[in-house]
C-alpha cells in the first residue's frame, strides 16, 4: 500500500475501483484516511476490495449510465457526504486496425473512456465550486499524448480526456478546484494481460516475446507498477498541490512528457 500523510475527513469517488489501478488508488485514498466509494460493473470485485479497507464502500454503477451515475452520487453523497476528491479510472481498451474497427466499437470506446470520464464527474463540479474546493484527477493514458497503431479509438478517446481536463482546469481554475490527468504506460494489471494474449493470438510470439515488446516502449524498459499511478494521484489530492492544475502527467519511464 502506498504511505502518505493522511488527508482526513474527505470523501472520494473512483470509478473502475475494482481492480488494477483503480483498487490501487482506493488503497492508496483509503490508506490516508479517506473515505472512498468504489463504482464499477462487477459486484464481486467490488466487494473484494471493499475487504480490504473499512473506508472503502462498493457501488454497483456503469459510467456509461447518466442515471446510474446520478444515482451513486445520491446515494454515496448521502452515506458519506459530498464528493471532496473524484478519480475517473473506468476504461477499457481494444486493438484492431483502424480499416477494421467498427462503428459499434468505436462508439463503445469512446462511451466508456470518455463519455464516462464526462459522467463520472460532472456531478460533483456545481458542488465543488460551491464548496471552493475539490480534486478531480482523470486517469488517462500516453495514449492521450501520442498515436499507437492499431487502436485508434482509445487514442481518440484518451486525446479526448486530456482535452476534458484542461478545459475543466480553465473552467475551475478561480474556483479552488483543481482538475488534472494522470497519464500512465503499459501498467501491470489484467488489461495489460488482455493486450499481451491479443498479441500472441494475433502474431503467434510467445508471452514473453509479447511482454518484452510492450516493455520495451518504456526506457526504463519495465511496466508502470499499479502503486506508482496510485501515488501520483494521492500527491495530486494533498494540500501541497493545490497550484497543480491543468496537467497531464505522464508516468512513463520518459517515453512521453
Amino acid at each position: 500500500m502506498t504511505t502518505a500523510t493522511a488527508i482526513p475527513g474527505k470523501h472520494a469517488l473512483v470509478t473502475g475501483g475494482g481492480s488494477g489501478v483503480g483498487r490501487a488508488i482506493a488503497l492508496a485514498l483509503a490508506g490516508a484516511d479517506i473515505d472512498v466509494t468504489i463504482c464499477g460493473r462487477r459486484e464481486a470485485e467490488l466487494a473484494k476490495v471493499a475487504g480490504e479497507s473499512d473506508r472503502i464502500f462498493g457501488i454497483s454503477a456503469d459510467v456509461t449510465d447518466e442515471a446510474a451515475m446520478a444515482a451513486l452520487y445520491e446515494t454515496a453523497e448521502a452515506a458519506r457526504g459530498p464528493f471532496d476528491i473524484v478519480v475517473a479510472n473506468a476504461g477499457m481498451a481494444g486493438s484492431t486496425p483502424a480499416h477494421k474497427t467498427t462503428l459499434a466499437d468505436w462508439q463503445r470506446t469512446l462511451d466508456v473512456n470518455l463519455t464516462g470520464a464526462f459522467l463520472t464527474v460532472k456531478p460533483a463540479l456545481a458542488g465543488m465550486a460551491t464548496r471552493k474546493a475539490g480534486r478531480i484527477v482523470f486517469i488517462a493514458s500516453t495514449a492521450g499524448l501520442k498515436g499507437y497503431a492499431y487502436v485508434a479509438p482509445y487514442v481518440a478517446a484518451k486525446h479526448g480526456v486530456v482535452g476534458l481536463m484542461r478545459a475543466l482546469a480553465a473552467e475551475t481554475a478561480k474556483s479552488g478546484v483543481t482538475v488534472n490527468a494522470v497519464c500512465p504506460g503499459f501498467v501491470e494489471t489484467d488489461m495489460l494481460e488482455e493486450s499481451i494474449q491479443r498479441i500472441i493470438e494475433k502474431t503467434g510470439r510467445s508471452a514473453g516475446e509479447a511482454r518484452t515488446s510492450l516493455a520495451s516502449t518504456n526506457p526504463q524498459g519495465r511496466f508502470i507498477q499499479p502503486q506508482e499511478v496510485a501515488a501520483a494521484v494521492l500527491w495530486l489530492c494533498s494540500d501541497a498541490a493545490q497550484s497543480i492544475t491543468g496537467q497531464a502527467i505522464s508516468i512513463s519511464g520518459g517515453e512521453t512528457w
